[in-house]
């Protein structure tokens, strides 16, 4: 499967989590600081709490319900109580479209 449009880049507010679906999966976007569109999985790890109602600080996206921080490069937790990490999918940015490919998981180290 390929990328598949989820938003234009005009819609994204910088440094706001936005929440998107594709087949099901939910994915929390974000318009950092420099530009650069991230897409992690949208459930935090610790609690069934969507992250895109969440804090972005920096690069990192915080849960409101208990306070984990996650990684927008790495999907890997930054602090306690979540220790799994969150997927991390490929963004493609064409034009004033972001395109997700959800069914491809980044690892990242």
């Amino acid at each position: 499967m390929t990328a598949q449009r989820v938003c234009a880049l005009s819609d994204l507010v910088q440094d706001e989590a936005r929440r998107v679906e594709i087949d099901g999966v939910a994915i929390a976007l974000v318009r950092d600081s420099s530009g650069e569109v991230h897409a992690i999985g949208d459930v935090c790890t610790h609690g069934d709490i969507s992250l895109s109602e969440g804090f972005v600080d920096g690069d990192s996206l915080e849960c409101w319900a208990h306070g984990s921080a996650f990684s927008l490069r790495t999907g890997k937790p930054l602090n306690l109580p979540a220790y799994e990490p969150v997927p991390v999918f490929a963004v493609t940015v064409d034009g004033d479209d972001v395109l997700v490919d959800a069914t491809v998981t980044l690892e990242v180290n």
